[in-house]
């Protein structure tokens, strides 16, 4: 069964201190059809929230006074408010910002310029699942009710006791949508960021207890946003789809994690593997998405759809965190990009 969204109009507050961006970003979500409220400052949107509560809030970084991810903390503060989905904008690209981004509570970030179909997708996305959550709740509190009927007759009834079978089969099923939906990149079908944290955590866990090294590969399609002016938004979410897939299929080991992080963007978990065979994985990864040959005429590399590649690699110890080797595989990429694309790159302090 395929989840939609309510029948009434979306209800979204949109908050940013850049009139050009809030009437750009306003404009074309009315245009789709959302109902949208636009303040300038944090103050002005916990006013408002207050007030009328929205299904979903886009919110600026680089607020005055109050920014965002202060906003974001008060949010999470207020019990009618605190399920709300929040995503961030911001002109910021930076790994540090979106962790920050989602430690607070966000649920997404959006970098700037955005485009209105990522935007959408996205918000189509949270709202969706937003949805599926309040159904769920509904879903249980009636079943609670229904469950403690069914015990009180029980006893006078047999057929009863199969109807209380299907409710609870039905309660299952619906608990595994909800999973999968929560965990899965709509767009993809790789694993996505909730995935991937939850994941992590536990195998950096693991390979402290072990003392065995664990690698990242941040991943990045080289000149995107010229690929998507040119050939248009769906050739590149078939672009992306494209190449999560190569990724995916060229992962051999059964603890071997890829997770899309963002836009263009995949990060890679291969735990209980040292540098040189991360290096040999990334490697064989960049020349497989080459050799896709997915045409790319505005590429400033080759003709074709490249990767860059970033590895860093650590044993875990009691002072050290995830977040930091991720960090490392971020300036690997970052010098893969300065130095060309289309190639790996290790961290080197």
């Amino acid at each position: 069964m395929v989840a939609h969204l309510p029948t009434n109009q979306p209800d979204i507050l949109i908050v940013d201190d850049t009139p050009e961006n809030l009437r750009l970003l306003a404009t074309m979500l009315e245009q789709q059809g959302y109902k949208v409220r636009k303040v300038i400052t944090g103050e002005m949107a916990l006013k408002v929230v207050q007030k009328t509560i929205p299904d979903l809030i886009l919110l600026d970084i680089g607020l005055p006074k109050m920014n965002g991810y202060e906003v974001c903390q008060q949010l999470k503060t207020m019990p009618e408010i605190e399920d709300i989905p929040v995503i961030f904008l911001s002109a910021y690209n930076q790994v540090e910002q979106k962790l920050q981004a989602f430690a607070v509570g966000g649920v997404d970030y959006i970098t700037k310029p955005f485009h209105i179909a990522e935007v959408q997708a996205r918000i189509d996305t949270h709202l969706q699942l937003r949805f599926l959550q309040k159904a769920h709740a509904q879903l249980v509190d009636a079943l609670q009710e229904k469950n403690q009927k069914l015990q009180e007759k029980i006893q006078e009834h047999e057929a009863e006791i199969l109807r209380r079978h299907a409710v609870e089969n039905a309660l299952q099923i619906a608990n595994k949508r909800l999973k999968d939906m929560a965990h899965y990149d709509s767009l993809t079908g790789v694993a996505n960021r909730r995935k991937f944290d939850s994941i992590v955590a536990l195998e950096w866990r693991r390979m402290l207890r072990e003392k065995k090294p664990c690698s990242i590969i941040l991943c990045d399609v080289d000149n995107f946003k010229p690929y998507n002016d040119t050939y248009g938004h769906q050739a590149g979410d078939e672009c992306l789809i494209k190449v999560a897939h190569i990724i995916k299929v060229q992962l051999k080991q059964s603890h071997d994690l890829i997770a899309r992080y963002g836009g263009e963007e995949f990060i890679i978990l291969l735990p209980n593997t040292d540098q040189n065979e991360a290096v040999t994985v990334a490697q064989t990864l960049c020349q497989a998405v080459f050799e896709l040959k997915i045409p790319h005429c505005a590429s400033s590399v080759v003709p074709y759809v490249t990767l860059s590649l970033g590895v860093a690699t650590q044993i875990p110890d009691t002072q050290s965190r995830i977040e930091n080797l991720i960090y490392k595989a971020d300036k690997a990429l970052y010098v893969a990009k300065s130095e060309g694309k289309n190639q790996v790159r290790c961290y080197e302090p």
